[in-house]
């Protein structure tokens, strides 16, 4: 199938799971009962599908939505300050037509990447259940199927970076040629040739705190960019 056509088919059907009753309860109840900032806004509130070019080379793997970012604009890291962080380091190195997202028809374009979430739902506190993280397994293993142009992967955050490294063990993909070891930057290397980079995830606390800088999250985009040009060449 189509990459396209098999993405598209795939996010139908993630955003009308309903598979974790406390995820469902949870990205509900935040609709329901919003900051003062949102009120009056129309909340997604339910999973949300990955976003992006289905040509990708460049994979992103994130975390899940945040209560009143991606659950209430409907599309993933959209609306909330990880984003800010996020689009405008893809936007340097590249990847986004514009370094900010604000709603999920704001005309932001991904070319070459694509962003995806260990899980669909916006978990409390930020802290998904391994059984709702299982549950969220299937969605992508079928995303990496489809996307069989990548050779880079982002793991923004270790959660995001050991999803994806559960995911090429379950797909039956070439091992890594060495121990893989998360950091922030950190390149891991497989048997057929794919990179898994590690990277702090642009969470507030993160980038509040200074652990993670514009410097060091577009540091790694720019290898991401660099690593897909060398296989080109």
């Amino acid at each position: 199938m189509d990459p396209r056509a098999a993405l598209e088919r795939l996010n139908r059907q993630i955003v009308r799971c309903r598979r974790c009753p406390r995820l469902v309860r949870h990205r509900e109840a935040s609709a329901a009962d919003p900051p003062r900032r949102y009120r009056g806004q129309t909340y997604w509130a339910r999973p949300l599908p990955g976003f992006g070019d289905p040509r990708a080379r460049l994979l992103l793997v994130g975390l899940a939505p945040a209560a009143h970012g991606g659950n209430r604009t409907g599309r993933i890291f959209t609306g909330d300050r990880s984003g800010d962080w996020l689009f405008r380091a893809l936007f340097e190195a590249g990847f986004a037509n514009q370094p900010t997202s604000e709603h999920r028809d704001d005309g932001l374009v991904l070319t070459d990447a694509y962003i995806n979430a260990t899980i669909r739902c916006a978990p409390p506190a930020n802290k998904p259940a391994p059984d709702e993280m299982l549950n969220c397994a299937p969605y992508f293993l079928t995303e990496l199927r489809a996307l069989s142009r990548v050779r880079v992967v982002v793991g923004l955050g270790r959660i995001g970076w050991q999803a994806y490294l559960r995911a090429r063990r379950t797909l039956d993909l070439a091992p890594p040629t060495a121990t893989p070891v998360f950091g922030h930057g950190s390149v891991t290397r497989f048997g057929d040739g794919a990179a898994l980079l590690g990277c702090y995830h642009p969470s507030q606390q993160n980038t509040f705190t200074g652990k993670l800088t514009r410097e060091m999250l577009r540091g790694v985009f720019e290898t991401a960019r660099r690593l897909i040009e060398r296989e080109r060449a």
